[in-house]
């Protein structure tokens, strides 16, 4: 029987914050940027909830919710570092450590009983090293399966730790609410309640036949986890398995909309450049660019082109992503929002001709030059020409660059 960890950091990007100005502590705070601004809350302190601050909340509506809150723009860098601080303690009890986000992992905790003794001790100890590490609680998730160990883990936040024992997965979950499962989102919430569908236990109930009708295999999928199971994509692999991400993308939403061809095309270089350090740091190479763009009255478009072959590089996926502005967007209009997507990602890049190999080296080597650069001093330490006037605040990313555990 398999012993999974779930351990998530409470109020992670506030409680970092805490840390730097010990001020911040017990008062409502926002972590995301200006009241004014506009963007989305990344995080928000406990005492911030209590008005019903919540991630994701635009920072206007958080401000209206909460007059009394301190906004505080976020610092990626710092958080990225507490985050590999977490990760060497996790490490250091097991070998099998997998970062779900910035602030959360699962470990796989099988065998480690004769030296560590039971899960609820080897618990404590963990969320104890994991304090004294980085001066941060932790909330520890207990069970046989990663589904039940994040759940369990959401149920013991803040700061505490939850064991559900073995064969009673599916007793647990039973009187939960159904958007305490992972992947029920609010639509599909919505939909099993206009069918009476309201706790895991009625979902658990229900029949493959019945689910298949109204929902397809993703409603069989669903009852599967709404029993206690790991069912479906992600939840299939192993703690620790290292299956990289289907696409990468970056965006950002102007202060103010804009017209201003070369801050825009300035701005997608910018962005360009971190989806391509993101496809170094994971190995990865893409076949299709897309960008994304947004006008003042949210009218959405976004356009895609494959590529000859494979790519890793910048100035590859720069150019690419500038020429599908220009063919694709009119001089006149005002602009809200741009993005930069790679798809179709790959392992490998192809063969390349005896022409091209010089020039890809050259790059490959700068290119790699520079992450190990920011790898150091932060992302923005260093940026190419074409992206120098594309200068915004770094958002706070749950999966950003420099993400700890991954291979390299």
């Amino acid at each position: 029987m398999k012993t999974v960890f779930h351990v998530d950091m409470d109020a992670f990007f506030v409680s970092v914050e805490e840390q730097f100005n010990p001020e911040l502590k017990g008062k409502p705070v926002v972590v995301g940027g200006r009241p004014d601004q506009r963007g989305v809350v990344s995080a928000a302190s406990y005492a911030a909830r209590k008005f019903g601050v919540h991630s994701a909340m635009p920072l206007r509506t958080a401000a209206k919710l909460c007059p009394e809150a301190i906004f505080v723009p976020g610092h990626p860098e710092r958080y990225r570092e507490y985050s590999g601080r977490v990760f060497e303690v996790l490490s250091r009890f097991s070998p099998l450590v997998e970062m779900a986000s910035i602030d959360e992992a699962y470990m796989d905790m099988t065998g480690t009983r004769r030296l560590l003794g039971p899960p609820l001790a080897a618990a404590r100890k963990l969320h104890d090293a994991v304090g004294e590490a980085t001066g941060l609680n932790c909330s520890i998730g207990i069970s046989a399966t990663r589904l039940v160990a994040k759940v369990a883990s959401d149920q013991a936040k803040p700061n505490g730790m939850l064991y559900v024992l073995p064969g009673l997965e599916a007793q647990f979950l039973a009187p939960l609410a159904i958007r305490r499962i992972p992947g029920i989102g609010k639509a599909t919430e919505a939909n099993l309640m206009n069918l009476g569908i309201r706790t895991a236990g009625d979902l658990a109930r229900l029949d493959d036949a019945f689910l298949g009708q109204h929902f397809g295999q993703w409603g069989v999928i669903l009852a599967a986890k709404a029993r206690g199971q790991d069912a479906g994509g992600w939840y299939d692999e192993e703690i620790g398995a290292d299956t990289g991400p289907k696409s990468i993308s970056h965006e950002v939403t102007f202060s103010q909309d804009t017209a201003d061809r070369a801050l825009i095309e300035s701005t997608l270089a910018r962005l360009a450049e971190m989806v391509g350090r993101r496809l170094r740091e994971h190995r990865l190479y893409t076949r299709t660019v897309q960008i994304k763009l947004r006008d003042n009255t949210f009218h959405t478009i976004t356009r895609a082109v494959t590529l000859g072959r494979p790519t890793q590089l910048d100035i590859e996926l720069i150019a690419e992503s500038r020429r599908l502005f220009r063919e694709h967007w009119p001089e006149s209009r005002l602009t809200r929002l741009v993005g930069v997507q790679a798809g179709a990602l790959t392992a490998g890049e192809g063969q390349l001709s005896l022409l091209e190999a010089p020039e890809e080296r050259r790059w490959r080597t700068a290119l790699g030059a520079v992450d190990r650069i920011r790898d150091r001093f932060g992302e923005s330490s260093l940026k190419l020409a074409g992206g120098m006037r594309g200068t915004f605040e770094e958002r706070v990313h749950e999966n950003p660059a420099g993400l700890p555990g991954k291979k390299k």
